[in-house]
């Protein structure tokens, strides 16, 4: 089944008098319970094509389906739900709220979820001790080294259960054992719960883990080879 469906994406941005094309027309499905990389130089649409999948930004033109919806066809508050209930992100530059802790960072989704704080606290507990910051739980961001925001970033896409992750550069603040021990956890939540990862990545450890890898350069697909 298709959990993700691209037809003929393009995504344009006004830069003074011109128009910048990201993506040019991509064509992409992506099955429930894919582990897949996104891998192209920079500049080539990686983090717009995600953002798009993600409903956190949108197409100039052309088709994206998420689980089974078409997002051109859904008002604000259905995109925000889906954004809430399907989809976990990492993003880059963390977006972890300064006012809270760590422990608060992780289960503030849950909490925007409806979920009572007993079961907020103790999911968000779990995946403390699973991404190795126990004992940060009651730090600011401000009080951690990016490494460390990056595992609260990531405790906390991973925290909801989503369908959907959608992780850029997951591992770039990582050192080598953190970032495998990291993506030891993320392909056990693919295993056990068919959850379905994309990333966008330079590093090479983490397209060891990927079962695809797609390329994109220029805003376009390139075409991926065809199984023997």
């Amino acid at each position: 089944m298709n959990i993700i469906e691209i037809k003929d994406l393009k995504k344009d941005y006004p830069l003074g008098d011109t128009i910048v094309p990201a993506l040019r027309g991509v064509d992409l499905t992506v099955e429930e319970g894919d582990f897949m990389s996104i891998i192209g130089p920079s500049g080539s649409g990686k983090t717009t094509l995600l953002n798009i999948i993600g409903c956190i930004d949108f197409a100039t033109s052309g088709g994206v389906s998420v689980g089974g919806r078409e997002i051109t066809a859904l008002n604000d508050r259905q995109i925000t739900d889906i954004r809430l209930n399907k989809i976990g992100f990492i993003f880059q530059t963390f977006n972890l709220i300064p006012v809270l802790d760590v422990i608060e960072n992780i289960e503030f989704p849950l909490l925007l979820m409806k979920k009572s704080a007993a079961e907020a606290r103790r999911r968000a507990d779990k995946l403390i001790e699973e991404v190795g910051l126990k004992e940060y739980a009651a730090h600011r961001p401000s009080e951690l080294s990016g490494g460390q925001r990056q595992r609260v970033a990531i405790a906390r896409a991973l925290v909801t259960n989503p369908d959907i992750v959608l992780a850029d550069e997951p591992t770039a603040n990582l050192d080598s054992v953190t970032g495998a021990s990291i993506l030891e956890l993320m392909r056990r939540m693919n295993e056990l719960e068919k959850t379905t990862f994309i990333f966008s990545t330079h590093d090479a450890n983490v397209l060891k883990y990927a079962r695809r890898i797609v390329k994109i350069k220029d805003g376009l697909i390139e075409k991926e080879p065809v199984a023997a």
